[in-house]
């Protein structure tokens, strides 16, 4: 199957100190770095993406283990996947196509890799902007039965011996569906499907899941014990039919984390840039149009 391509758009595959990024590059002016959420790849931006390459230099980029990015084998100790080393594949990603310092932009996972991506190399991020999260450091703080209803994915695919690569791998176009609450074109959900029919790319989703419960809680907590906050303006968005906008006070949470956070819900569940996105177009637009 041939994965579709999104118009207009450069498409490269960098390698990042051994690891190949997937990355797709338009527009011109300041460059912004737009990362994509579980379980999908960079062609959710694919509505909000052409209007930002008006006025930037877009890159959307493909995690490791997700899409076409490379994906490394998982190790015991987490650390492969976890949002520290995808963060610097982020930051590598960045300097080898020339930007120093960039405007970034994540939903879902890849939300919670530029939160660690601007705790790590505060000099390279401009402006922040998370899309339908609180930092994963508050949520499993905050283990509820709502919570773990609604997010029974995270403990699920945090299972070890092989159980969730085995089941997803069963069926993968059913786990898939299980976990999209958007309508998505034809063309772009088989590619989702193409990409997660992919053992390699189960083994590394998986492996980003086990990392959040184990070792990037690990950084997390270092990091919020020793006093240190996103220094750079924030904008939240979320999903106000979504389990973020119905359990967390959104702002107020990235306030414990942030010095500089502003935000507002949309009417939307958890994928904004696929349910509204010429909302989440204006909002970032606004935001990264700042002086």
């Amino acid at each position: 199957m041939t994965p579709p391509v999104l118009p207009g758009f450069d498409y490269r595959r960098v390698d990042v100190a051994g690891v190949t990024i997937n990355c797709a590059v338009a527009g011109s002016g300041p460059p912004l770095l737009l990362l994509h959420g579980y379980p999908q790849n960079h062609l959710v931006w694919r509505q909000v993406a052409p209007g930002l390459a008006r006025d930037h230099t877009v890159v959307l980029a493909d995690l490791r283990g997700y899409g076409d990015s490379a994906k490394p084998k998982p190790d015991e100790a987490g650390r492969v996947y976890s949002k520290r080393f995808m963060a610097r594949d982020q930051v590598g990603l960045m300097r080898e196509l020339g930007f120093g310092r960039f405007g970034l932009v994540g939903h879902d996972r890849g939300g919670r890799v530029a939160h660690r991506l601007v705790l790590d190399h505060p000099e390279a991020v401009e402006r922040l902007a998370v899309l339908d999260i609180v930092p994963t450091r508050h949520v499993f703080r905050h283990v509820s039965r709502e919570m773990g209803l609604a997010y029974y994915h995270w403990f699920f695919l945090a299972e070890p011996n092989g159980i969730p690569e085995h089941m997803i791998a069963a069926d993968p176009a059913f786990w898939l569906d299980s976990q999209m609450d958007a309508g998505i074109e034809p063309d772009v959900m088989a590619d989702y499907i193409r990409c997660f029919s992919d053992p390699a790319t189960i083994a590394g989703s998986c492996a980003d899941y086990r990392a959040a419960a184990s070792t990037d809680l690990t950084d997390d907590d270092q990091s919020f014990a020793a006093g240190q906050k996103i220094g750079c303006p924030v904008l939240v968005l979320w999903g106000s039919q979504g389990f973020v906008g119905r359990a967390y006070e959104p702002l107020s949470v990235w306030q414990e984390y942030a010095a500089d956070v502003r935000g507002t819900a949309l009417p939307t569940g958890h994928f904004p840039p696929e349910e509204a996105p010429d909302l989440v177009l204006e909002a970032l637009a606004g935001f990264l149009g700042e002086s």
